[in-house]
C-alpha cells in the first residue's frame, strides 16, 4: 500500500504543478493582466491553458481515487506540496526570486506533511495486533 501511496501523491503533485504553472505560463502569455475579453481570449489561444486543464482533470481523478484508500488527514497535507514545487520550478525556470519567508513557509509545509504522514503511519502501527 505504501507503493500506492508513493506514486499516487507523486502523480497529483505532478499534475497539480503541472496545472498551476500551466495557468501562470498562459496568462503571462496573454501579456499583462486586464479584465477583458480580449485579454482572456488571448489567454485561452494559448497553449498552456490546455495543459492547465489537463492537469486538473488528471488530479481530480488522482485525488478521488487517493481519498478512497489513504487517511483524509496525511492525504489533504499532502496535496499541497505542489506549493514548494511551484516556487522551486518559478525560481528554476523563470528566473523569480525567492524571499526568505518563502523557504521557511516551504520547510513548514515540508515538515507538517512529514509529520503528518508520520504520525498516522505511527497510530496505524500501534493499532495493528502484534
Amino acid at each position: 500500500m505504501r507503493w500506492f501511496y508513493a506514486v499516487g501523491f507523486s502523480l497529483l503533485l505532478v499534475f497539480d504543478t503541472a496545472g498551476q504553472f500551466g495557468f501562470k505560463l498562459a496568462a503571462t502569455s496573454a501579456g499583462e493582466a486586464r479584465l477583458d475579453l480580449m485579454w482572456l481570449a488571448q489567454a485561452a489561444s494559448s497553449g498552456w491553458i490546455y495543459v492547465a486543464i489537463a492537469a486538473y482533470i488528471g488530479a481530480f481523478f488522482t485525488w478521488m481515487t487517493l481519498l478512497e484508500h489513504a487517511p483524509i488527514g496525511p492525504a489533504f497535507a499532502a496535496s499541497h506540496g505542489e506549493v514548494v514545487t511551484v516556487l522551486v520550478l518559478s525560481v528554476v525556470v523563470l528566473g523569480e526570486s525567492l524571499s526568505a519567508t518563502q523557504m521557511v513557509g516551504s520547510v513548514f509545509i515540508i515538515a507538517g506533511i512529514g509529520v503528518l504522514g508520520y504520525a498516522e503511519g505511527d497510530t496505524r502501527a500501534k493499532a495493528e495486533p502484534s
